[in-house]
């Protein structure tokens, strides 16, 4: 059963982001007149509606503003773009990445692809979007730390397909040096309690698992990227 709502969830993501080109949420910050020089340290989180919080009333209640504030509270301070857009592929991501990385990241949070994966793109397609877009961060901004946000074929789409698509993340961390976290969904997927009523995007609650599924590896790149 838990398998059959892990795919109903994921696939449901893709259905319904695919209309949606809000680039953050409605409260969330406007970046288009930001002083660049004032921006040092930031955390760029660039990703699809799992990243911008699709459907919850506070944007501060999203989990890349819950990692910021949980970070806050260990005493590191950090600015932070919420660059999710709901419905991109790594094909989208590969169209703006330019304009975002002009805020000069210290940190950059990668989570793309599970709407790849729905739409049924190749995997290698996907990886080769994945890897060019690691490869502009690191040579545009060396010192920054990147944390690759890993995603799970749904089961529908056969064995062979899983496979190749679930090993993109692992491969692609261990071929650029990044870290890694292997499961965004991993706490909430298929649990219907921490997810919106559509079924598709996490609760409230829900993003504060995903925070807590994230953590851990951000405040690694933290402490990191304060030794360079």
């Amino acid at each position: 059963m838990k398998t059959f709502l892990l795919c109903l969830f994921l696939i449901t993501i893709g259905c319904s982001d695919s209309g949606n080109t809000e680039s953050t949420l409605p409260n969330s910050e406007d970046t288009s007149n930001l002083n660049i020089e004032s921006m040092e340290p930031r955390i760029i989180f660039f990703g699809d509606s799992l990243t911008a919080g699709f459907g919850l009333d506070d944007y501060e209640t999203s989990w890349p503003h819950l990692i910021q504030n949980r970070l806050a509270k260990a005493g590191h301070s950090f600015h932070i773009t919420n660059a999710g857009v709901s419905g991109d592929t790594t094909s989208g991501g590969m169209g703006r990445i330019e304009w975002v990385l002009s805020q000069k990241p210290t940190i950059f949070v990668l989570e793309l692809g599970a709407n790849d994966m729905l739409r049924g793109i190749p995997p290698a397609v996907t990886k080769k979007n994945l890897q060019a877009m690691i490869q502009k961060v690191q040579s545009e901004h060396p010192n920054c730390q990147i944390l690759l946000i890993g995603m799970q074929a749904t089961p529908n789409m056969g064995k062979s397909y899983r496979a190749e698509f679930n090993s993109i993340y692992p491969d692609l961390a261990k071929e650029a040096g990044i870290s890694l976290v292997p499961f965004l969904l991993e706490k909430v997927a298929g649990i219907r309690s921490l997810n919106q009523k559509d079924g598709i995007h996490p609760t409230k609650e829900g993003h504060v698992l995903l925070a807590d599924t994230v953590y851990p590896y951000m405040l690694k790149l933290v402490e990191k990227s304060k030794k360079r």
